[in-house]
């Protein structure tokens, strides 16, 4: 566990809380009632002293039920210990002695299961106020796309080991200077170079590589508050006075914007320390690791590659993989791996580093797989006006292409919202799985019945959630069936995704027209994905095989809500080496309100998902009933779901998944 130490000199808030405390007056004879309070302070010239915070996650998510014990560092001042509310808010006040006490000091220990552990040391300097100390509690474990915090430290840290006046290090400084960089660097003692950090920033406040270097020990010791506040009080200075500009303060604010998951705005201080520093290689590759996480993937190959020519490390080199495979240039970013790995063995390698290259590869796959028999945009979805299903029955159709872009827009706009603001969902799921013979004549049937679980994860660089079944009994489960020859079918949720404003131009659409479906108008937009851009795809997998699969497909429009209420996919194109003809994917959508949502939401009632292959025809129903929110902690109780990979080692039967986002 890690520890924090922050001391603060800087008057954060003074408000007025209306908050139920753990307040206990000291009157060194027992408590006394706030009429005696007020007039025996003034009697005997006493101040109170209030100490208040809010403790939040890491995206500043209110944490309730936080233990915080209160050690005053003043004589006369009692240890406390209470909770924070249902805002995250504590507070508690001290009474003591105007003669004898300028100043009130308290180390706050702050602890929550699935936590790292806080502990800030403040300084209050003025009673009158109430200071609202923040207090941020991090998950354990680091998110291993993001540059770590130790790599950080270790790249920055050495840099400011040496600072002289023309940095604003003053001449009476540099011993307290010294010392600090002696307990942070060489001894590992980063709580310990605290004090003479603080001295010297207190005494020189224009030397911003010593506020800096301030920052990465209570980033060391844990103190993200003190670290993140001192480095913006770096940035502050130097746009203040440009003479003081430096890369680093804004270097290492990016890159702890991205670990709050704020690649944005990560990417404005970058953009800023690059000014600085034009040619600095990890300045280059953080930008460009900015540029990946926002999928914007052209200015991160730009920012990458120089990164590269300026000498940045391997992992430039597999950002930038990652960068040209975004780039639809699957084979450059297949040369790029090869550098980066260097005669490594892939499976020795991380789960992200493992995970990218089998995307790469399995772009070759599907450029394999696909080859000159893929259809070409506006060709694939003429299949649907050659051969046009029943759903398209009493379609009225369209005289021109005017009205796609504006439907496109505000279907968008509508997946967009629906996946932002999409609550924790748990429903009844019903399967039926067959398996069809001659003529589509049932042969044989499973029937079972789950709990499924949608959520959107904490962490997530995009649209999607995530997905799992749990039997009646709450225990992570899978359907059955794959030693009796039926198929596993899964991830209808995420379904619309193709639709979202961040993957609409990896695919082509076409109006089709208007038509009528259970008494509502909607418009009838047919699309072909482009395996050589899309980004969003289905999944097959039989034995040790899997394979990404593409779409074509149809969807119904809710012409007044613009919400999907009906949408079919098909197979691109035969996938021959798995021998997989056809997989044909029906969903129709309902709304579904939450009372405590405020809100309903377009989701799945019943899946149909039929597939041909390898001489067998398999189908699965799933209906869904029974909606109900719950929140996070609900999750905690069903256990941690464990991987299900096992379920189709040494089967003869297929799994297939929706469209996912990599």
């Amino acid at each position: 566990m890690m520890s924090t130490n922050l001391r603060m000199f800087v008057l954060l808030a003074a408000v007025c809380l209306l908050l139920p405390t753990a307040s206990r007056a000291q009157n060194y004879g027992g408590p006394i009632s706030t009429m005696d309070s007020f007039n025996d302070t003034h009697q005997r010239l006493e101040n109170q002293w209030w100490v208040s915070g809010k403790v939040t996650t890491l995206g500043g998510d209110p944490i309730r039920g936080a233990a915080v014990e209160a050690e005053p560092l003043n004589a006369g001042g009692e240890f406390r210990s209470f909770s924070t509310n249902l805002q995250g808010m504590f507070q508690t006040d001290y009474w003591l002695r105007i003669d004898l006490f300028k100043e009130f000091g308290v180390t706050l220990t702050v602890t929550k299961k699935g936590f790292l552990k806080a502990q800030e040391t403040v300084y209050l300097t003025d009673p009158s106020k109430t200071w609202i100390v923040p207090i941020t509690l991090r998950e354990p474990g680091e998110d291993p796309k993001l540059l770590s915090q130790a790599d950080l430290i270790s790249r920055l840290a050495p840099r400011l080991k040496k600072l002289g006046a023309s940095d604003g290090l003053s001449a009476a400084e540099e011993k307290d200077y010294a010392r600090g960089v002696e307990e942070f660097l060489a001894r590992r003692r980063p709580d310990l170079a605290l004090p003479p950090f603080t001295k010297v920033t207190r005494h020189d406040p224009s030397c911003v590589q010593c506020r800096t270097m301030l920052a990465l020990a209570e980033l060391d010791s844990g103190d993200w508050d003190g670290a993140y506040r001192n480095l913006g009080l770096a940035g502050e200075k130097m746009r203040a006075d440009s003479s003081l500009g430096r890369s680093e303060p804004l270097l290492a604010l990016g890159v702890m914007e991205m670990w709050r998951h704020q690649p944005k705005d990560s990417a404005g201080y970058l953009v800023e320390a690059l000014k600085y520093a034009p040619r600095d290689p990890l300045v280059l590759q953080e930008l460009g690791r900015s540029q990946v996480l926002i999928q914007n993937w052209e200015p991160a190959d730009q920012y990458l590659s120089k990164a590269i020519a300026a000498g940045a490390g391997p992992e430039a080199r597999l950002l930038f993989a990652e960068a040209l495979l975004g780039e639809d240039q699957f084979q450059a970013a297949s040369k790029e791996m090869t550098r980066y790995l260097n005669g490594r063995e892939v499976k020795a390698m991380p789960f992200q580093v493992r995970q990218l290259w089998v995307q790469i590869e399995d772009l070759k796959k599907v450029a394999a797989a696909y080859g000159k028999a893929q259809p070409k945009g506006e060709a694939a979805i003429d299949i649907y006006l050659r051969h046009p299903p029943p759903d398209l029955k009493g379609l009225e159709p369209a005289t021109d292409q005017r009205q796609l872009n504006p439907i496109l827009s505000a279907v968008g706009k509508s997946v967009a919202e629906f996946f932002r603001n999409f609550p924790n969902t748990t429903s009844m799921e019903e399967i039926h799985q067959e398996k069809l013979g001659h003529r589509q004549k049932v042969d044989a049937t499973l029937d079972r019945k789950f709990r499924y679980l949608c959520f959107t994860p904490a962490k997530s660089w995009g649209p999607g959630f995530n997905e799992y079944r749990v039997d009646l009994a709450g225990t992570r489960s899978s359907p059955q069936g794959l030693d009796e020859g039926f198929m596993l079918t899964s991830g209808f949720a995420s379904a619309s995704l193709l639709f979202h404003p961040t993957y609409q131009s990896q695919a082509v659409f076409r109006y089709l027209g208007r038509q009528k479906v259970n008494g509502r108008d909607t418009y009838v937009i047919a699309f072909a994905q482009q395996p050589g851009k899309a980004r969003v795809h289905g999944s097959f997998k039989f034995r040790d095989i899997t394979m990404s699969t593409y779409s074509q497909g149809l969807a119904w429009v809710d012409s007044e809500t613009y919400e999907i209420t009906r949408l079919r996919t098909d197979l691109l194109v035969p996938l021959s080496g798995v021998k997989l003809e056809r997989e044909t994917t029906e969903i129709a959508f309902s709304e579904v309100q939450f009372k405590s949502a405020g809100r309903g939401f377009s989701l799945p009632q019943q899946v149909t998902v039929t597939v041909d292959w390898n001489g067998k025809h398999l189908q699965n129903e799933h209906l869904y009933s029974e909606f109900k929110l719950f929140n996070v902690d609900a999750t905690d109780k069903l256990g941690k779901p464990k991987d299900l990979g096992e379920t189709s080692k040494a089967t003869s039967s297929p799994q297939t998944t929706a469209q996912t986002a990599p």
